[in-house]
């Protein structure tokens, strides 16, 4: 069995070692500081962040990695795909002001911004899925897709529809055109539980396909047939009324996320980056962020996408929750697991067992702490 090496830095820091310091020599001793990117673009893949969301990886951070990068004779970029749900992020022209809104300018980061699929999300490479078991072909927007390397710099979190997201979300999910999106989402079928709507009608406001009404008795419905799978509405329901899909649907969406990271990452370099801190119980799309589960742990890096992200579940299993957040409110004994318990519908580890069957890494890591 294969067995990668994942390496961390926990978040103390002294005058001598501020922490951009430590995430210098954390990029070094995990391999960034190996890849041949001279005279490269380098694709940085980040999310910026929905505005009203505080829980984004901060742009401070971001400089170090695009310093040492184009140390190294690189030419790097900050990227990130169009939104398939309403809101900040949906084309081109809202996504770099509310990324520039969010604090991601060229003097907090040293690079510039480059939407990945376009001014409206149409502009995609259809690249090669080998081995694939849901698609042949992956449309990844072309500014990802073109790139000579790719660098993920991954929030740690949970999420509503596959359990957490992390480096394979990120990539997969997250350099998917708008097309892309909906292949990765259509197998989502959210749902209202009648008993807990209000009739507030705020996800009637926020679905982007017109797929949801109410009904003659004030409670909010789904047109399945309309539905894009995005589950919009559960993040903006503030009631628990909107539900995501069941396990199943859980399950076949992260293998399909897996096989679009697959074509995103062969046939280039690659170095990933997941920070552990702010972990909030949902994906950074929402225009809010909940309580952190855990406290904050570090900063993680590896070559190997897959063992990275298994690395960080086992780290927030590890670490004691947090009272008074979402994990309280639904009751968690103290220990195990902690995405599962907050997203019972969710299946993160057919995402990572995907992986595996398609070479893209190992579940199986060895933790050298820097």
């Amino acid at each position: 069995m294969k067995v990668s090496k994942v390496y961390w830095t926990d978040l103390r820091t002294t005058p001598d070692t501020p922490m951009p310091v430590k995430l210098d020599r954390l990029l070094r001793a995990a391999g960034l500081a190996d890849l041949e990117l001279r005279k490269k673009l380098v694709a940085l893949k980040i999310h910026f962040g929905e505005p009203g969301n505080l829980s984004y990886i901060r742009p401070p951070y971001v400089a170090p990695v695009a310093r040492l990068v184009r140390e190294l004779g690189g030419r790097p970029f900050l990227t990130d795909s169009n939104t398939l749900y309403s809101g900040r992020r949906h084309n081109a022209y809202d996504h770099i002001r509310a990324a520039l809104e969010n604090g991601f300018s060229r003097d907090a980061t040293g690079c510039d911004i480059l939407i990945a699929d376009g001014l409206r999300g149409n502009d995609f490479v259809l690249l090669p899925v080998k081995g694939g078991k849901h698609c042949s072909a992956a449309m990844i927007g072309s500014a990802v897709a073109e790139a000579d390397a790719i660098i993920s710099l991954n929030h740690f979190k949970g999420h509503e529809l596959t359990g957490f997201g992390g480096a394979v979300k990120n990539l997969g999910m997250g350099c998917a055109s708008r097309g892309g999106k909906r292949f990765l989402h259509e197998v989502s079928h959210p749902s209202i539980l009648q008993a807990d709507c209000t009739g507030c009608g705020s996800c009637v406001e926020n679905c982007a396909a017109g797929a949801v009404t109410l009904n003659p008795e004030g409670r909010a419905v789904i047109d399945h047939k309309l539905c894009t799978g995005c589950c919009q509405c559960v993040a903006v329901c503030g009631f628990g009324a909107a539900r995501a899909s069941e396990g199943s649907a859980s399950a076949v969406c992260g293998r399909r996320i897996a096989e679009y990271t697959a074509a995103v990452v062969r046939g280039r370099p690659g170095f990933h980056v997941n920070f552990v801190m702010n972990v909030s119980p949902n994906c950074d799309c929402w225009a809010h962020n909940d309580a952190p589960i855990v406290a904050d742990i570090g900063i993680f890096a590896s070559p190997d996408p897959v063992a990275l992200d298994q690395a960080c579940v086992d780290a927030v299993n590890a670490a004691p929750a947090v009272g008074g957040t979402v994990l309280m409110d639904k009751a968690y004994g103290g220990s195990g697991e902690k995405f599962g318990h907050i997203h019972p519908d969710t299946d993160w580890s057919a995402t990572l067992d995907h992986c595996e069957l398609l070479d893209l890494g190992s579940r199986a890591y060895d933790l050298v702490k820097v």
